[in-house]
């Protein structure tokens, strides 16, 4: 046997094929399975790429994540609202959403039915009795033991004054101060308790073009609700101071539909008389009648911003005694910045 070539021992000797020689078989076309971790005849493969199911996983994870984030954040803001229209704006009332003294909440602030139902009740009939006839005119419950504000004319010259509450019911009421120069007055019901009351804004805020309320008892029409906008602020107006002996004050209020008063010069629905008194009013377009008289001018919160007091009527009456036609949109306003800084006057007669 021919020696190999090849050193001995290096490579395996296989039989023989035939012509004597040793044969060595071709190398495999595989790498080898290693045997030997310690001694590994080949390289060691190197690992093949992971498949990437976490990037599939994680996507429509990732989606369903932002889906339930945003389903969250709108069902927080469904029920922040749906909480808002249900709890009586009680959660915002901090921000305004209800006003003090009245229930407007948010659900209904800004609108004339939400203010005409919180501030309504609020809002009196006032029947006075004097020589000269009986009159009607408008109050407003400023304390919930029956303290009511009202127009000096209305009340002036009257022996008996009684009251009707939006309810019907009706009380007997006294007169605790009268302001003759600012045609205001404070009345205060007998025996009276835990009445609705009106909160008293502020008339130095209003605005020309600010929208308004009007609620009174027209011609006896009680709680009578109307609407408008400020059409002027600071106008001088000029009214009655007394009842007079001709008894022009109440007449007014009677259905006559005299309701004097002066403006730039001139007298309008009658002669005010020789006893008379001029304050800065706020001017509105918000329909005033007869009875309107002592009744209140209201902003959208709900907040009293004047007590009405003039109102300009296209035409006096006849001599037969019918009313005039109603107003056309000229009202007047005495401020309440005016009513609150008269109230301790009122309050302490000095006024009278």
């Amino acid at each position: 046997m021919t020696d190999s070539h090849r050193p001995s021992g290096e490579y395996p000797m296989y039989p023989s094929y035939g012509n004597g020689e040793a044969a060595y078989p071709p190398p495999p076309a595989y790498e080898p399975a290693q045997q030997n971790a310690g001694a590994p005849d080949w390289p060691a493969p190197e690992p093949a790429p992971a498949p990437a199911p976490e990037r599939r996983v994680k996507r429509p994870f990732a989606l369903l994540a932002a889906v339930a984030i945003a389903a969250a954040a709108v069902g927080g803001g469904t029920a922040t609202l749906l909480g808002e229209l249900t709890d009586g704006g009680t959660a915002g009332s901090a921000s305004g959403g209800v006003v003090s003294g009245t229930t407007v909440s948010q659900s209904s602030a800004g609108t004339v039915s939400g203010v005409a139902a919180a501030v309504a009740p609020a809002i009196v009939e006032i029947s006075a009795k004097s020589s000269a006839g009986d009159a009607t005119g408008s109050g407003v419950v400023i304390t919930s033991d029956g303290e009511i504000v009202t127009n000096n004319h209305v009340i002036s010259g009257a022996s008996q004054i009684e009251v009707a509450l939006s309810t019907g019911r009706t009380y007997t009421a006294d007169v605790v101060g009268t302001d003759p120069d600012k045609d205001l007055a404070l009345i205060k019901l007998q025996d009276a308790s835990g009445l609705k009351t009106a909160s008293l804004g502020d008339s130095s805020a209003v605005e020309v073009g600010d929208q308004v309320v009007a609620i009174g008892s027209p011609e006896g029409l009680t709680g009578t609700v109307t609407s408008g906008i400020v059409s002027a602020l600071d106008r001088d107006v000029t009214v009655a101071k007394d009842d007079d002996s001709s008894g022009q004050g109440q007449q007014q209020q009677q259905g006559s539909g005299n309701w004097p008063f002066e403006f730039g010069g001139q007298q309008f629905n009658g002669d005010t008389g020789t006893s008379k008194t001029t304050y800065k009013a706020l001017q509105t377009d918000a329909s005033l009648n007869p009875g309107n008289s002592g009744g209140a001018l209201i902003n959208m919160n709900g907040e009293i911003i004047g007590i009405n007091s003039a109102m300009y009527s296209p035409s006096s009456s006849s001599a037969s005694g019918s009313s005039a036609a109603g107003s056309v949109g000229l009202g007047f306003a005495i401020p309440v910045d005016t009513v609150k800084a008269d109230l301790d006057t009122l309050r302490a007669g000095d006024g009278s």
